[in-house]
């Protein structure tokens, strides 16, 4: 039986803990309200009205449970048509002002562009990009000038694209030969279109980098000599995979003490089989360079006086940002362009047409593409409906501001919904059907890169948009003229998406067949 003491104290002790409890939960209640107080008062203070809210939210986690694919530029698309182009929604201890039409996205990346030209990025993205170590996540600074000047000069600009035109046009050839041989030893088999696009698009991206295309490579760091196909993995699989892990630290900053070893593991990890890579790739060509073999690349011209201000961990990450997006969303853009044209035999066959009068028998070359309209529509009607990137990395309000109309508080994330401007029913007439012909109308000079919000706009345009348009168009043009595209049976569904970018979840499989 308990003493009158021992009642005392279980008494005295739960009387503490719920002191305890109730501090606790009044100081966030103190904190909750404080934001929501101060909030209320700048939006007072503004004349504008406030961003409409997303309903549905909960106490702590916000919206979050509404978000729970990995595909949330469709959920953002569909509440546009309920809440209007431009809405908030709560993400945990954060608010995200979300703008899915090409007008409001255009005021958010030019005209205030000064109020929000930070970046926003996830745990895994900080680690991945070596704290906005790239040209795509950095924050809009002198580095971020400085870094996008070398890779427009080196690899991406329109005099370096000249000079390693040869690289574009030996990956066109290979693939022409591997897809000829394959209907020679198997006419009647299907074809995967990627195993044969993804590693010239990786080989062409290793050329820009590092000046040679890297068929096996010895990583001292991991203990093995590693295939190319490895090296694919390694440097771009794994990569867009980490890049979407969620850490819901994320939405809790305040929580940012608590250990997620999980997700740390997993990203550290990925992280640290890019760096040995790339650092074996990096030495590997450095020693050529130093026998006297000079090449024209990326790193070589990083290598030079004109960034030594830079670091070698700054190189490596410049460099891997080059392989990655020359990898990546080239693939994506191409995939789905031949996608749509093995689906719709008819439009197939009208570029067939364009491709003929303009090019008779001989191959289609990048001087021709201004004088091939619908092939330039194919491939902007493919950005629009198949928007590599869907989503532009979020960007942060460093000061009150307006978008749409609307009070912008200082504090809120930013959502460019690519995709969501790109499916508007009022700029676009069946925005879920892949019609070329829609750039066909005269409203658009056929020499502009940005028909579509695709590459973005403004001081932070996607400074790859020329290199994309080059391999791409030449690659559908190319692989029009030489082969009929048709799907194998049941392909026609296989829509979905993964990753990143709307990378295509299943290959593409097609059968093919020579032109006369």
């Amino acid at each position: 039986m308990a003493s009158v003491r021992d009642i005392y104290e279980l008494v005295a002790g739960g009387a503490l803990a719920t002191t305890v409890a109730l501090g606790g939960f009044s100081l966030f209640l103190f904190i909750f309200l404080l934001g929501r107080f101060s909030s209320f008062f700048k939006s007072k203070r503004s004349k504008l009205p406030t961003v409409p809210e997303v309903a549905g939210r909960l106490p702590l986690i916000g919206n979050l449970l509404q978000l729970k694919d990995k595909k949330p530029y469709k959920t953002f698309t569909q509440w546009a048509q309920q809440y209007g182009p431009i809405y908030s929604i709560r993400a945990g201890a954060s608010t995200l002002v979300v703008l899915n039409t090409t007008e409001v996205a255009k005021e958010a990346m030019v005209t205030r562009y000064s109020s929000m030209s930070s970046r926003k990025l996830s745990n895994a993205l900080m680690i991945l990009t070596s704290n906005k170590c790239m040209v795509a996540m950095s924050d809009y600074t002198d580095f971020h000038k400085m870094i996008k000047r070398l890779i427009l000069s080196n690899v991406l600009g329109a005099n370096a694209q000249k000079q390693h035109r040869c690289h574009r046009e030996a990956m066109m050839d290979n693939m022409s030969k591997q897809l000829n041989e394959l209907l020679k030893t198997s006419p009647d088999q299907a074809i995967n279109f990627r195993d044969i696009f993804a590693p010239e698009l990786f080989a062409l991206s290793l050329k820009l980098v590092v000046g040679e295309a890297v068929n096996a490579l010895h990583v001292e760091e991991l203990g093995s000599t590693i295939s190319k196909d490895e090296i694919y993995k390694i440097l771009v699989l794994d990569l867009m995979e980490g890049a979407i892990e969620v850490d819901w630290r994320d939405f809790f900053p305040y929580l940012k003490w608590v250990p997620n070893k999980s997700m740390e593991e997993k990203i550290r990890g990925v992280d640290f089989r890019r760096r040995a890579v790339m650092r074996a790739l990096m030495n590997d060509q450095k020693k050529r360079i130093a026998s006297g073999t000079v090449v024209n690349c990326y790193l070589h011209n990083l290598l030079s006086s004109e960034s030594k201000e830079l670091t070698e961990d700054q190189i490596l990450m410049l460099l891997w940002e080059t392989i990655v997006e020359t990898s990546d969303t080239t693939l994506v853009t191409s995939e789905w362009a031949m996608y749509e044209l093995a689906r719709d035999k008819s439009r197939q066959e009208r570029l067939y047409e364009e491709l003929r009068n303009v090019c008779g028998h001989e191959k289609a070359v990048e001087e021709q593409l201004s004088k091939l309209p619908y092939l330039g529509a194919v491939f902007h009607e493919t950005l629009r409906k198949h928007s590599p990137v869907p989503i532009v990395p979020l960007r942060y309000a460093h000061e009150d501001t307006q978008l749409g109309g609307y009070h912008i508080p200082a504090g809120s994330e930013i959502a460019i919904n690519i995709y969501g401007c790109n499916m508007d029913k009022k700029k676009w007439e069946d925005p879920f059907q892949w019609k070329p012909e829609r750039f066909l109308d005269g409203s658009y000079d056929s020499g502009d890169l940005y028909k579509t919000m695709a590459f973005g706009a403004g001081k932070r345009v996607c400074a790859g948009s020329l290199q994309a348009m080059l391999i791409s168009c030449i690659a559908i043009g190319r692989l029009v003229q030489e082969f009929e595209w048709e799907l194998v049976g049941g392909e026609e569904d296989n829509v979905d998406t993964v990753g990143l970018t709307t990378h295509k979840l299943q290959p593409l499989h097609v059968k093919i067949r020579p032109r006369n």
